[in-house]
């Protein structure tokens, strides 16, 4: 009974870790953005954003290389083949997207 309950217990803990917030930003953006009023705030924006768009772009190259594997040799991966090549392609788009999305706000805090 005692290890059935040690054993709840770690697998609780183990989730509620796997569930904790995961912050991308080092610093508090909705803060930044509107503290910013000098020229050097926005460019410490600017490359902040171009940061997280390199970021998202590594991650897309990564996946990238994934899906080729995954396309080249499926024959390895069963069934979950196609699941796999959905999920990467899935991936691709939405870090493509994000790249983007910090690239249009780097170039609007440099014009700013």
């Amino acid at each position: 009974m005692k290890t059935k309950l040690l054993i709840t217990l770690l697998l609780a803990l183990g989730l509620l870790s796997a569930c904790a917030e995961f912050n991308p930003h080092s610093m508090d953006m909705n803060q930044a953005v509107h503290n910013a009023k000098t020229k050097a705030d926005h460019e410490a924006l600017a490359q902040h954003y171009e940061e997280a768009a390199r970021e998202m772009q590594v991650k897309v190259e990564e996946h990238k290389k994934l899906l080729s594997q995954y396309q080249s040799k499926s024959y390895l991966y069963g069934r979950q083949a196609e699941d796999f090549k959905a999920h990467c392609e899935r991936l691709i788009d939405v870090y493509e997207k994000a790249a983007e999305e910090n690239l249009s706000m780097a170039k609007m805090h440099r014009q700013m």
